[in-house]
C-alpha cells in the first residue's frame, strides 16, 4: 500500500536509569518523570510514522499499577495503535528492572494521541498504518 508504514518501523525501545534527582522522598520514581519519558517516547514513535514534528493532543490513560526504586532501569516500549488523517493514537508499555536481582515488572501502560503538524505549525496528513 502506497503511503503507508506498519508499526514495527516506528517503534521505539527507550531505557533510562532511576537516579537520585529522579526519585520522591519514598525512593520511588516521580510521576512526573515518567510521564516526561512516556511522553517524549510516544512522541519518536509519531515523528518516525509521521516524518514531522509531532504535537502531544492527549494522554488517554495512564496506568500505574507498580512502583520504581531509586537505582532500577526503565524501559519503555512505544508503538502506534492506529492512526487518524492527521493523528496517531501511540501505547506505551512500561517495564522496571532491578539490575542486582534481574526482576523485572510492568510497572506502567500509557495512551496517548498526537498530532503531525507542517512546516506552519498546522496540521498534516500521517501515513496509513500498514497491518503486517
Amino acid at each position: 500500500m502506497k503511503n503507508s508504514k506498519s508499526a514495527q518501523d516506528s517503534a521505539v525501545e527507550m531505557s533510562e536509569l532511576v537516579l537520585p534527582n529522579d526519585v520522591n522522598l519514598l525512593n520511588n520514581l516521580k510521576g512526573g518523570r515518567l510521564m516526561h519519558w512516556i511522553d517524549i517516547a510516544a512522541a519518536i514513535t509519531a515523528s518516525r510514522h509521521s516524518n514531522h514534528i509531532v504535537a502531544t493532543v492527549a494522554i488517554d490513560n495512564l496506568i500505574f499499577k507498580h512502583p520504581v526504586h531509586l537505582g532500577e532501569m526503565v524501559k519503555l516500549m512505544a508503538s502506534l495503535e492506529s492512526v487518524g488523517n492527521t493523528s496517531m493514537n501511540i501505547k506505551v508499555t512500561v517495564w522496571a528492572e532491578n539490575l542486582q536481582t534481574g526482576k523485572v515488572i510492568q510497572t506502567n501502560e500509557a495512551h496517548l494521541v498526537f498530532v503531525a503538524l507542517d512546516d506552519d505549525g498546522k496540521p498534516t496528513p500521517v501515513p496509513r498504518l500498514r497491518n503486517d
